[in-house]
C-alpha cells in the first residue's frame, strides 16, 4: 500500500533525474575535463554499498606508485565550500568518512567540496604534486568527467529489480551504467552460484570494455578504541557483545557478529549519525542490563567517538570497532589494481 501511494513521487524524482541527464547529454550542463587522472568511485543506490573500503583499497594499492589525493563531498559535515582534512578534524566539520580515511592514510591529501570541480582546481593548485585524485561518490555528478568511474553494486539488492527513490534504493538510473569502466559487487555470498554472477554481467555489461569483479566484505577481530583502557584484550567467540551501527546498511555488520558472538542488544542508528549525550547514555545504560557484555561498532562509527573527554569511561573500556576490507571471490584484488593503474597509465 505504501508504494503504491510513493510511486507518484518516484515517478518525479525518475523523470527529475532523466531530465538533468539530458542537459548533460545535449551539452547544456557541461562535463568538465581535467589533465590529471581522476578514478570516481561511486554507485546509484542510497546506503552502504562499500564505496570507503574500495577507496582505501585504491589509495593504498596507487600510493606505491603515485602522490594520491582523495576528493569527497563530506556528506553530512556542518561546513561549507573547501576544506582540508586533518588527523585532528572533527567529523562534524568534515564529514565521517573522509575524517576515517585520513586517520588511515595521514600522508594522503584528502580534501572535502561540495562543488567537485572547483575542489580539483583548488586542490590541483595548493598541492601541484599530486598526480591522482580519488573522487569519492560523484557517478551521478557529472559536472566532472573522471577518467575512470568505478561504481559499487550491492548484491543483496540487485538494480534489476529495485526501483527509483523513494519507492525504492535507486537515486540514479540503471541507463547510465553505461559510462562506468568496471563494476565491483559487494556484499556477495561466500559461495556464489556461477549462474548468479553470469546474470549479473548479463545485466550491468552494456559495453565491451567494462568489467565486472564480485566481492564480499571480510571482517576482522574487532579492535579496543581506547586500547589503553580497555578492560579486555581480544574477544573469545561468544562473547555477550551490543552491536553500534549508524552506516546505510548494516545488515552485514549485524551477520558477522551473530555469526561469533552473542549479540545481547542492538543499536541501529541512522547512515551518518551524530552522536550525542544521550545515546551515550543509552550506552551506558545497556552495559548495565548486560554485565559483562562491550560495545562492537563500526569503523566509521568509531570514528566519531576517538573525543575521549566526551565518552564515559564505561563506555571507553567496553568499546571495540571492527576493521573490514573487500575480499576479492573470482578474480584477485591484484588482477583488479594493476587492471585500474594501467588504464591511469594508458589514454
Amino acid at each position: 500500500m505504501l508504494k503504491c501511494l510513493l510511486a507518484p513521487a518516484a515517478f518525479l524524482y525518475k523523470m527529475g533525474v532523466t531530465f538533468r541527464h539530458r542537459l548533460f547529454d545535449w551539452g547544456l550542463l557541461k562535463s568538465e575535463k581535467f589533465d590529471i587522472p581522476i578514478i570516481c568511485i561511486g554507485n546509484i543506490t542510497v546506503g552502504g554499498t562499500g564505496k570507503t573500503p574500495m577507496a582505501e583499497m585504491v589509495i593504498a594499492y596507487m600510493s606505491q606508485m603515485h602522490r594520491v589525493a582523495l576528493l569527497s563531498r563530506g556528506y553530512g559535515r556542518r561546513t561549507k565550500g573547501y576544506l582540508e582534512v586533518s588527523t585532528d578534524s572533527h567529523y562534524r566539520d568534515v564529514g565521517d568518512e573522509p575524517l576515517q580515511i585520513k586517520l588511515k592514510f595521514p600522508d594522503t591529501v584528502v580534501v572535502v567540496c561540495e562543488k567537485r570541480a572547483e575542489g580539483i582546481r583548488r586542490l590541483r593548485a595548493e598541492h601541484p604534486e599530486v598526480d591522482l585524485i580519488i573522487m569519492d561518490d560523484g557517478f551521478q555528478h557529472r559536472y566532472v568527467e573522471p577518467k575512470i568511474n568505478v561504481v559499487m553494486i550491492d548484491a543483496t539488492r540487485p538494480v534489476q529489480h529495485d526501483r527509483m527513490l523513494p519507492v525504492g534504493t535507486l537515486r540514479d538510473l540503471p541507463e547510465e551504467l553505461h559510462r562506468a569502466h568496471y563494476f565491483v559487487v559487494t556484499k556477495c555470498p561466500e559461495h556464489m552460484a556461477p549462474i548468479d554472477r553470469r546474470i549479473l554481467r548479463k545485466v550491468l555489461i552494456q559495453v565491451a570494455y567494462q568489467r565486472v569483479y564480485f566481492t564480499r566484505f571480510e571482517s576482522f577481530m574487532p579492535q579496543p578504541l581506547y586500547a589503553d583502557e580497555a578492560a579486555d584484550g581480544s574477544l573469545t567467540q561468544g562473547r555477550a557483545v551490543i552491536a553500534l551501527s549508524g552506516i546505510g546498511n548494516p545488515a552485514p555488520f549485524l551477520q558477522s557478529l551473530r555469526e561469533r558472538y552473542k549479540v545481547v542488544a542492538e543499536m541501529t542508528l541512522d547512515d551518518h549519525h551524530v552522536y550525542k549525550v544521550r545515546d551515550m547514555n543509552a550506552l551506558k545504560a545497556l552495559l548495565a542490563k548486560y554485565p559483562g557484555a562491550v560495545i562492537v561498532t563500526t569503523e566509521k562509527d568509531a570514528v566519531k567517538m576517538t573525543n575521549r573527554a566526551k565518552i564515559p569511561p564505561e563506555v571507553r573500556r567496553a568499546l571495540y570497532y571492527q576493521p573490514i576490507n573487500i575480499s576479492f571471490i573470482e578474480d584477485s584484488a591484484t588482477d583488479f589494481l594493476q587492471k585500474l593503474e594501467e588504464d591511469v597509465r594508458g589514454n
